[in-house]
Formats: C-alpha cells, sequence, structure tokens
C-alpha cells in the first residue's frame, strides 16, 4: 500500500463509529432508558446534526461520544480507539487530543480572563506558546479588545465568543457543540452560528450538532434525528 492510498483510506475512516449503543440509568421509579440500539459512524470533515425533542437523548448521546460517560452496552470508537477499552485517564487523554467543545452554558471559568480560559486546553498539553495562540484567536472571534476581561464582564455573546475560540484553539479533529446558541437572543445566535461553522471550515474539524432549532440542523451535510432514545431518521 503507498503513502498516498493509506492516507485516503485513514481520510475515509469513520471518526466516530457507534454500534448498538445503548445507556440506561437507575431512578427511584426503576430504570429508565435514554438510549436504544443507536447505530451510524461520521467521517472525518462532514458536519451532522443530531435533531429531536426535549428527552430525546439528543445531550446523554453527546456526552457519551467524548467519552464524558460511558454506556450501558454498545460500542463507540473515536479515532479507531474503543472508548470501553479505555479508563476515565485514557478517555481524557483522547479527548484532549482529537476533541473540542462548545456548550449551551459556555463553561467558562469565573477566575480566569478569557485569554486564560482559552490558554487552558493548551496548557493541559502542554503546548508551546499557549497565550500567543490563544490571543490570535480572540482576535479572530472578534475579541482582541476584551483578552484580560472576565465571564461576568462579557455579554452572553461574548463568552459563547470565547469558548468557540477555546474549543477549536487546540485544532481538535472532532468538535461537539451542544444547542451553542440555547442561551442567547436569535441575533446574537445567528452570529455565533456564521462564526462556528467558519471556524470549523477553516480549521477542517469534524462537526456534531446538537440542536432543536431545523433551520440550524439544515446547515448540516447530515441530520441524524432522535425519538425516544432511538435514531428515527438519518438523512
Amino acid at each position: 500500500m503507498t503513502e498516498d492510498s493509506l492516507m485516503k483510506r485513514r481520510a475515509e475512516e469513520p471518526i466516530i463509529a457507534v454500534e448498538n449503543l445503548c445507556k440506561q440509568v437507575t431512578t427511584s421509579e426503576g430504570t429508565l432508558t435514554i438510549l436504544t440500539s443507536v447505530n451510524f459512524s461520521i467521517k472525518p470533515g462532514e458536519t451532522v446534526a443530531v435533531t429531536g425533542a426535549s428527552g430525546s437523548g439528543k445531550s446523554t448521546l453527546l456526552g457519551l461520544l467524548a467519552g464524558l460517560d460511558v454506556p450501558t452496552s454498545g460500542i463507540i470508537r473515536l479515532a479507531g480507539v474503543s472508548l470501553a477499552e479505555l479508563d476515565e485517564d485514557g478517555r481524557a487523554y483522547l479527548r484532549s487530543q482529537y476533541v473540542g467543545f462548545v456548550f449551551q452554558s459556555f463553561q467558562l471559568l469565573p477566575s480566569f480572563t478569557a485569554q486564560e480560559n482559552v490558554m487552558l486546553p493548551l496548557e493541559l498539553i502542554a503546548a508551546a506558546d499557549p497565550g500567543l495562540k490563544a490571543r490570535a484567536l480572540l482576535e479572530r472571534v472578534g475579541l482582541e479588545h476584551r483578552l484580560q476581561h472576565y465571564p461576568r464582564q462579557l455579554s452572553g455573546g461574548e463568552q459563547q465568543r470565547v469558548a468557540l475560540a477555546r474549543a477549536f484553539v487546540t485544532l481538535p479533529k472532532l468538535l461537539l457543540a451542544d444547542e451553542p446558541t440555547g442561551n442567547l437572543d436569535s441575533k446574537t445566535g445567528r452570529t455565533i452560528i456564521e462564526l462556528l461553522f467558519e471556524l470549523n471550515q477553516e480549521k477542517n474539524t469534524t462537526l456534531v450538532l446538537v440542536t432543536h432549532d431545523e433551520a440550524l440542523a439544515s446547515r448540516c451535510e447530515r441530520m441524524i434525528r432522535l425519538e425516544a432514545g432511538t435514531i428515527q431518521e438519518e438523512v
């Protein structure tokens, strides 16, 4: 096999592969099934929307894909590695190498400045020049005048811009976004979405976007619709 054919094969291999995924939790009222027999794969560079009503299992699925939670049964492979074969430290290391996150609630550290929040994932992997890289990406998202501001000093839209910069600063192969405009007004939300897709294209990242917004979902190349924990439609 030549080097070109090997690179082509790797590019065609799924960055995420899910087989017979099931997630149950125990409650005071008994066992609650959140996901049942979920199967799909995502190739590098794809943009995929996961849609469905509240309670359909969207956010749970995203947490499982990232290895933040463990399934009751089934297999998840991230970059060819089965998450079930890793302990918590192993999953954390794999996330640091491959995954970026954008959350609805921003998840910024309140005692860190905007620049320090963006620097954090770089420092965790001992990357060179974290301050310069953080500054460059904050400038890219239009926050060059907010570098030393704390989250409480920023608007919701500005906080989500910091979160976007933090998500992309390590150049992740996979970006997971969970209702990234859920806490923003419609105008600010549209601005954030445009920025998200621009950065995703610039950085050649695979995007998995959880949303209940059909118009937003339609901007992705594929859509996976969940209903009561099962895939009802994949287009």
